[in-house]
């Protein structure tokens, strides 16, 4: 259904969803320190300019250390694709 979201901890769909929409593992700059950070995917020319790419193995060390889900959209509700994503606490 268009503009429904999603919701995966599963590495392989996460890495092919920001892949097909030409993303890349990011962390908010100068957050690295905060358990690895802020993650995002960063898609160039879309995304803010505080953002560092880092690898996937770093991206889903913190992703998994903070026990995180994504949370993300594979198109709008008027069907155009979608570049939602957003990383939450997993439910217990």
């Amino acid at each position: 259904m268009a503009g429904q979201s999603k919701t995966s901890t599963d590495h392989n769909t996460i890495k092919k969803w920001a892949e097909e929409h030409d993303g890349k593992p990011a962390r908010v700059k100068g957050t690295g320190n905060e358990e690895g950070g802020l993650l995002r995917i960063n898609f160039p020319g879309y995304a803010e300019d505080n953002l560092e790419e880092i690898s996937w193995e770093e991206f889903f060390k913190t992703f998994e250390d903070r026990n995180l889900a994504m949370l993300y959209q594979e198109e709008t509700k008027d069907g155009k694709e979608s570049r939602f994503s957003k990383f939450v606490n997993r439910e217990s």
